[in-house]
């Protein structure tokens, strides 16, 4: 009885914790008129498009698990330069020093401060052309804009909670779920613009139905359409983004995925910086590549966003760097998409 009381009692604190979640969700999502404009954005020199985006998302993929660093970190930063470009017109340029303020102003919020590099190491480290003046420039840019508002509401939030939500009640082995896959599967989606744009709690539980999909297990999905229900999302929203999320996993695993020359990232650091650095940030992962969909040209508004060119001319980007290799890292390519849960 005693042992009941405590599972009741558990399960109680976890709705509440979700319920706060799903009220705050969204204060952290990115503007979506200024996403839209990014993704219908053609490439050129002055103006961001999904591609650099994208590209800039995987660098700090790189460099979160080059520093050891945990998901939670690289969710955050990504999240911070969503809502920073949502917000701000930025010149291509200028993204590479907006990206590692980006991954330090996470790292602050997450991580030891004893862990955390300094701005010189990260410029070595990230080959980011810009000084520690501009970082420094550019990161009080980005907390004014952004309120100094860092902690927020992530997928990764609620993927760790629906996690512990269908654990604690179900009987089947708890290492069937893995939460390590969902997490990279996330890091995968987080790659891709168009999943800024969803709302946390859905694409959470878009990554975490597709897996007890998988698993086929009766009492997980189950509890998943009980998590659906207290999250208060729709089955449309919800087959919506599954489609997208499962077609993105699949162009994942796929043999036939996009990826140039399979090069691994090479770091330049000098004799000095190596010898303050740690031994685990030698430890590089490879880095998959996203292929790319075509994007819709159409014209910008002019009170979208602010520009962000005014008085910043002297920040550039580093040359995009070679971030080719294997889907995942531990994960095993599927060789079909997902199919639907019927509803």
């Amino acid at each position: 009885m005693k042992d009941i009381g405590v599972e009741e009692q558990m399960s109680s604190w976890l709705f509440r914790q979700l319920k706060i979640h799903l009220e705050q969700e969204w204060k952290y999502q990115p503007r979506e008129k200024g996403l839209s404009l990014i993704e219908c954005t053609v490439e050129n020199e002055n103006a961001l498009c999904p591609r650099l985006r994208n590209a800039k998302v995987e660098d700090l993929w790189s460099l979160t698990n080059f520093f050891g660093f945990a998901t939670e970190t690289f969710v955050l930063a990504v999240n911070i330069l969503d809502r920073f470009l949502a917000l701000m017109k930025v010149k291509p340029k200028h993204l590479s020093c907006i990206g590692v303020c980006c991954f330090q102003l996470a790292a602050r919020v997450v991580e030891e401060e004893c862990n955390i590099p300094s701005l010189h190491d990260v410029i070595r480290i990230s080959q980011c052309k810009c000084t520690v003046s501009d970082l420094k420039r550019m990161e009080k840019i980005i907390s004014e804009k952004l309120h100094f508002d860092f902690k927020a509401t992530t997928a990764l939030t609620f993927l760790h909670l629906y996690h512990t939500i269908v654990l604690c009640h179900t009987s089947e082995r708890k290492e069937l779920l893995n939460l390590d896959k969902l997490e990279a599967q996330l890091k995968a989606c987080n790659c891709r613009l168009v999943f800024s744009k969803a709302k946390p709690s859905i694409l959470a539980l878009c990554l975490l139905s597709l897996e007890v999909q998988a698993l086929k297990s009766i009492e997980l999905f189950e509890m998943v359409l009980y998590v659906q229900k207290h999250s208060k999302i729709s089955d449309s929203d919800l087959l919506y983004w599954r489609e997208l999320v499962s077609k993105c996993l699949a162009d994942y695993s796929s043999p036939a995925c996009c990826k140039p020359d399979h090069k691994k990232l090479v770091w330049i650091v000098s004799r000095r910086t190596a010898q303050n650095l740690q031994n685990s940030y030698y430890s590089v992962p490879e880095l998959p590549t996203i292929p790319e969909a075509g994007c819709i040209d159409e014209s910008e508004s002019e009170d979208s966003c602010e520009d962000m060119s005014c008085g910043e001319e002297s920040l550039s980007s580093s040359p995009p760097s070679d971030l080719e290799s294997t889907f995942f890292f531990d994960l095993k390519p599927k060789s079909t998409p997902c199919a639907r849960l019927s509803y």
